[in-house]
């Protein structure tokens, strides 16, 4: 079953529950693929709904940092309620050892040699690790490999 298929399944649970929180998330994930599929005029497929998810949660995050910054618990503690329901649509992430490794082989095999290489070794990680790993995390090993 693909991730688009899944997802609308998963609101179908979601109504039948009457759980609104995580209806509401899942309303929001679908409309997001919606937006994304008429703006570009494509069918979604799996590598670019985990995109989706990523952005949301990416979304989210910041959210949080600013709720809590102007001590409004209430609201940072829905967001991550909304993390946790996004979340489950994230295939297995990569561990900072994992990508530490992958990204020195990457470096090696483009040839790179210092910082002014980041952006064609960004390129070749963003094409292999899209998904798998969360890039925040890529984009600091790749520094700390092109900064030796």
């Amino acid at each position: 079953m693909s991730l688009k298929a899944q997802i609308t399944e998963d609101m179908k649970t979601a109504m039948r529950a009457k759980d609104s929180a995580r209806l509401g998330t899942i309303r929001l994930l679908q409309a997001a693929m919606k937006q994304k599929e008429v703006d570009e005029r494509v069918e979604l497929d799996d590598a670019a709904v985990i995109a989706i998810v990523d952005k949301l949660i990416k979304q989210r995050k910041d959210s949080i940092a600013a709720y809590e910054s102007a001590s409004r618990q209430d609201l940072a503690d829905v967001e991550k309620a909304e993390i946790d329901v996004l979340k489950v649509y994230l295939p297995e992430r990569m561990s900072e050892a994992e990508i530490t490794a992958a990204v020195q082989a990457i470096v090696a095999e483009v040839g790179a040699c210092g910082p002014g290489d980041m952006g064609k070794v960004m390129g070749a990680v963003k094409a292999r690790l899209a998904g798998k790993a969360d890039m925040g995390l890529v984009s600091a090993a790749v520094k700390a490999a092109l900064s030796r």
